[in-house]
């Protein structure tokens, strides 16, 4: 079974940064696909970003241009950075593959607040 121990979340105010982390057990880590997700209060979660094996990135429309995907596939770890936050993107975060195909990890909260 394939564990997930994200961090790196905290209270930041508006317009501020935050780099997460995922860390996975998966030997074969860089051969899948790597994807974040997050889930705000009241909402489902939600698909936020990508990164393939290929090294390709896609993102969802309120994130593109502030956060970036990326991996260390040595680490086994894949992080977000995260720049001009918005209150909007308050949530717990996680990663997964993108088809969540995986269970979940504990997430690490990010509160975007003045």
């Amino acid at each position: 079974q394939v564990q997930f121990v994200e961090s790196g979340g905290g209270l930041v105010q508006p317009g501020g940064s935050l780099r997460l982390s995922c860390a996975a057990s998966l030997t074969t880590f860089s051969t899948y696909n790597m994807g974040w997700f997050r889930q705000a209060p009241g909402k489902q979660r939600e698909w936020v970003a990508t990164f393939t094996t290929t090294g390709s990135t896609n993102y969802e429309d309120s994130v593109k241009g502030r956060f970036t995907i990326s991996r260390d596939n040595a680490k086994n770890t894949v992080y977000l950075q995260m720049n001009s936050l918005k209150p909007e993107d308050t949530a717990i975060y996680y990663c997964n593959h993108p088809a969540q195909i995986w269970a979940w990890g504990q997430g690490t909260q990010v509160t975007v607040s003045s």
